[in-house]
């Protein structure tokens, strides 16, 4: 684990896009059961590509029209239990960071591991995103 010191910026520029942080156990748990709709959690990272890819993807995606209803992040290789229970919700798929991971009701819906990140221009990744924003957290129309 790094010192926080070095991870505070990292930690900040997320909270700067109105992404909640969540770094017990709990605190993901409450997140990701108690609350329905569309939600993305952010798994943090200090490496390079979450730097220079994931970050600026997710601050570009989340201007689109269609954002998820909640904004979560977890740091990896900092806040170990919970980066872990969050992982636990990415069924089907390996520990990964940086990723960005999109649930609906609780449920994986989507996954963006690093393998999609870390050989792709931030513009790219963020397109992808506003794409599955449009498909997933588009407002339901009801017919009168």
């Amino acid at each position: 684990m790094y010192p926080e010191l070095m991870v505070v910026g990292m930690r900040d520029e997320l909270k700067k896009m109105g992404v909640t942080e969540l770094r017990t156990e709990e605190e993901v748990d409450r997140a990701l059961t108690s609350q329905k709709g569309t939600a993305i959690v952010v798994v943090n990272s200090i490496c390079g590509c979450a730097a220079g890819r994931m970050r600026p993807a997710v601050r570009t995606a989340l201007q689109n029209s269609n954002v998820p209803d909640h904004l979560f992040s977890v740091f990896a290789g900092q806040d170990l239990e919970a980066t872990q229970r969050a992982r636990s919700y990415f069924t089907g798929y390996p520990p990964s960071s940086p990723s960005v991971a999109l649930l609906r009701d609780g449920k994986l819906v989507h996954m963006l591991q690093r393998s999609d990140i870390e050989h792709r221009e931030a513009v790219d990744i963020a397109s992808e995103l506003k794409r599955l924003f449009d498909k997933y957290c588009a407002p339901v129309e009801v017919n009168s």
